[in-house]
């Protein structure tokens, strides 16, 4: 409980500057939790991962949230739910492979926050795209729990905390 009601401070420190100036946009950016072995090409989360995804939601409680984007596979949606049901939000589903997803997002949600669940090679990704440098590299395939937060007047000119969940 100590360590939720820490990272819970650290994360309203993070995102506290959004608030500060309305012009800028925060995104939360999560790798999806630990998935099962169920379906090799769609798999769901395990036990292990749906508590992480509730632990998400819980770290996330006191945080306004605008809006949640998902890439469309069932262990992205999943881990965003329980945050999606907590805020009365739906998981909306986003192509990681257009060219515009994170101008459209920005211009949508501008001076709110926003959750992602991605991927461990699509969240460092679009960190580094909103940072507007190569300061990330694609997470291990065993690595859960970390959240990126980036906050931006514009795409490509961000500032970024990292935490553990």
């Amino acid at each position: 409980m100590k360590k939720i009601l820490v990272l819970c401070f650290l994360l309203g420190l993070a995102i506290s500057p959004a608030f500060a100036q309305t012009d800028l946009t925060t995104f939360i950016l999560v790798r999806h939790a630990e998935k099962s072995n169920d379906d090799p090409r769609d798999p769901s989360l395990s036990a292990e991962g749906e508590a992480r995804a509730q632990k998400l939601a819980e770290v996330l409680a006191e945080q306004e949230i605008a809006a949640i984007y998902s890439t469309p596979f069932k262990r992205t949606r999943t881990t965003a739910e329980p945050l999606a049901q907590a805020k009365g939000l739906t998981v909306n589903v986003y192509d990681f492979r257009s060219q515009t997803y994170l101008q459209d997002m920005l211009k949508k949600h501008k001076g709110s926050t926003i959750l992602i669940s991605g991927h461990s090679n699509t969240t460092p990704m679009v960190a580094n795209i909103l940072l507007g440098s190569e300061k990330f590299k694609q997470l291990d395939e065993k690595e859960y729990g970390m959240i990126f937060i980036v906050t931006v007047p514009e795409i490509g000119k961000g500032t970024v905390t990292v935490l553990k969940y």
